[in-house]
């Protein structure tokens, strides 16, 4: 259960950084609540919500778990859940981003 709170952990923290940075540079970008979910676009005020939320999240499974201090499977697991969520970010809003243009 741990490895799977680590993974959670890296793949909510990955996720809060598109949305933070777009909602602080005062652009829309999608959000499950947004019209089509995922695909539309929300409000800037809406991601750093969206972003904060899942930065709290992540950061609560870390402090939960322990952060891990050496490169054990934990660390592996945290950083495998960044990489998913980054590389499935890349591609799902490189094809929004393509809907918008």
């Amino acid at each position: 259960m741990y490895y799977i709170a680590m993974f959670f952990s890296g793949l909510f923290i990955c996720n809060s950084l598109p949305h933070l940075a777009s909602g602080l540079r005062g652009e829309a970008f999608p959000t499950p609540f947004a019209t089509p979910r995922g695909i539309g676009r929300s409000s800037p005020l809406v991601n750093v919500l969206w972003g904060c939320a899942n930065l709290l999240v992540g950061g609560f499974l870390l402090a939960r778990h322990g952060i891990p201090a050496a490169t054990d499977p934990a660390l592996v697991a945290g950083c495998l859940g960044f990489v998913v969520m980054g590389v499935f970010s890349a591609i799902h809003f490189g094809k929004a981003r393509k809907t918008w243009e």
